[in-house]
């Protein structure tokens, strides 16, 4: 097996590559937060299609791409593009995601199985093109830099981006059909979804075009070697596991969104208002969190990321007895730890997998598997969320009529929201708890 060289430290990335490798999570977020949102709801309520084979829809797609992604790490991890490794695929899959998302809500809405099987058909494109945007970009920042507190800088701007990504899509998007109606409405989202994923595509490629790349040689061990040696690294193991768990929870309570203000909240906009209460706290918390990893090391930072997340989520299994305003204030303590619990793993991820030599010849392999578990989750969690409503007894409306839910079915939209993600997170500490602590460098060493 063939190992590279890297030089012993490197220099601070120019704010211009740290915000344009940011960028690309204005694609990242947007998909990965609108389906989540809208794509059950739209199926169960505007297609008639009952939950259960709802959530079956929606998940395996996504289940397409847990096999996938590890073959697009694999790939890249092997280009010999001019243009460098991971770069390319940015452009090439983000537009083809961008074009794939537009026709997602474009088909038809009868007879119910031919509605059914064009949302399925378009989800899957949609996905295969997103592992090979994803995958190359969640493999940067192992390469353009190897500073431990300068991959904390870079998932700053990430997660920040990320969050106005997933504000301006996850919010404007319901606010978009509800104004539209129905009919027009859905397929408005898909276009304004598509130009924004677009936009953060076209943004990434050509803003990080004078990072310095720092890759291993190509190595002549097999796929199988490389998945073996993968499996067999505890850290990565640990700190995948985490983040797959807490993708999961995510993925749920994401799902539930719409169900929790339509049935249970009521209120114009309260849609939007839970969107906004969950991602706005990141655009001000982002910069603090990156303090907090500077001084205190980024697994501590993780850790107390992660009791915020799963104790606002534990908080609202009263949902229906707070008070409106109390309901808010909980989503954006989720909202709060969900910023942290982005930045750190994906930071630490970046140490891990080029923590040697040897193990830069396989990064773009590691964010494979990495982002083949964290579709998992994603995936897993408005699958999850709808057995939930399944075993409440949802009825799903149709064209021109709507269900009546009953108490069981409203107690199980609000368990689905809020104690299934709350388990989900405390499982997850588990594993956080066994990483081991790397030694944090010091001013002074760097």
């Amino acid at each position: 097996m063939t190992s590279a060289t890297t030089p012993a430290s490197s220099p601070p990335l120019p704010a211009s590559v740290r915000r344009g490798y940011g960028l690309g999570s204005v694609a990242t977020g947007s998909f990965g937060t609108v389906p989540g949102l809208l794509l059950l709801p739209y199926l169960t309520d505007r297609l008639g299609v009952p939950a259960a084979a709802a959530g079956v829809i929606v998940f395996a797609p996504k289940a397409w791409d847990v096999v996938l992604n590890p073959v697009a790490g694999r790939i890249s991890d092997r280009s010999t593009h001019p243009d460098g490794r991971r770069r390319p695929f940015l452009i090439r899959a983000g537009l083809l995601l961008a074009a794939a998302f537009a026709l997602l809500f474009l088909g038809p809405t009868a007879p119910q199985w031919l509605a059914a099987g064009w949302v399925a058909v378009a989800y899957l494109a949609c996905a295969t093109a997103y592992s090979f945007f994803q995958v190359p970009y969640v493999a940067m920042p192992a390469e353009i830099t190897d500073d431990y507190d300068e991959r904390t800088r870079l998932m700053t701007w990430r997660v920040a981006i990320l969050a106005l990504a997933i504000l301006v899509s996850g919010g404007a998007s319901p606010a978009i059909r509800d104004a539209l109606g129905p009919e027009w409405g859905y397929r408005a989202v898909g276009f304004f979804v598509a130009g924004l994923i677009a936009l953060g595509a076209w943004g990434a490629w050509r803003s990080t075009r004078s990072a310095v790349v720092r890759t291993g040689v190509v190595t002549s061990a097999t796929f199988g070697d490389q998945l073996r040696i993968i499996r067999s690294d505890r850290p990565f193991r640990l700190l995948l596991t985490t983040f797959v768990l807490q993708a999961l929870a995510t993925g749920a309570m994401l799902a539930g969104v719409d169900y929790v203000a339509r049935w249970v909240l009521g209120t114009p906009l309260s849609a939007t208002l839970l969107f906004v209460c969950f991602v706005a706290p990141a655009l001000v918390v982002t910069p603090l969190w990156q303090r907090f990893g500077t001084a205190r090391g980024k697994k501590p930072g993780y850790l107390v990321a992660s009791l915020l997340l799963g104790g606002g989520a534990l908080a609202l299994v009263l949902l229906r007895a707070l008070p409106e305003p109390a309901v808010y204030a909980c989503v954006a303590v989720v909202g709060i730890g969900y910023a942290g619990a982005q930045m750190f793993p994906l930071a630490m991820l970046a140490d891990v997998a080029s923590r040697t030599a040897e193990a830069r010849t396989r990064v773009g392999l590691y964010t494979g598997v990495w982002t083949a578990g964290e579709t998992l989750g994603l995936a897993l969690g408005p699958a999850v969320y709808a057995a939930a409503l399944a075993l409440g007894g949802y009825e799903s409306s149709g064209a021109g009529w709507v269900a009546v839910q009953g108490e069981r079915t409203l107690t199980a939209i609000v368990l689905g929201f809020s104690l299934v993600p709350a388990v989900l997170v405390a499982a997850s500490l588990l594993a956080l708890r066994a990483f081991p602590s790397p030694a944090h460098p010091s001013p002074g060493s760097r």
